[in-house]
């Protein structure tokens, strides 16, 4: 079973919004299974976890930011940040999860359209790319 790689929205439906779509990756990574991550994608979560419409529903799922890093820091290794990948995605932002997981051949899990448009180069790459975990 390939590392995963998770974007920071998906991070947030498993962590913050209890999406039921995110509910089997949830119990996988309960479970062990292997997700990346660097400490760029940690810094990134951490930021988002201040923006203005983030800290209400935090709030309203009896959460705080301190919470969904320290679930972060529980369940993601941390590995040194990636070179370049030899797909590049029209969003900078999302270039770092792309990189990792090119490096790494793990699967991709974004609902980012920038990414979702790069899908069959990054199979042609080794990586699986998509807003939810593959079906078996």
């Amino acid at each position: 079973m390939p590392p995963l790689v998770l974007d920071t929205n998906i991070v947030l439906d498993v962590f913050v919004f209890a999406d039921d779509a995110a509910q089997p990756l949830r119990e996988q990574l309960l479970a062990g299974r292997r997700w990346l991550a660097t400490a760029a994608m940690r810094d990134e979560l951490q930021r988002v976890l201040g923006y203005r419409q983030i800290v209400p529903r935090l709030a309203y799922y009896g959460l705080a930011a301190v919470d969904v890093l320290a679930a972060f820091d529980r369940h993601a290794t941390e590995v040194e940040v990636a070179p370049k990948a030899p797909v590049l995605c029209k969003d900078p932002d999302d270039q770092k999860f792309i990189d990792l997981a090119v490096r790494e051949r793990a699967t991709l899990l974004s609902k980012d359209n920038a990414v979702l448009r790069l899908r069959k180069r990054l199979e042609a790459l080794g990586v699986g790319a998509g807003p939810v975990l593959p079906t078996a």
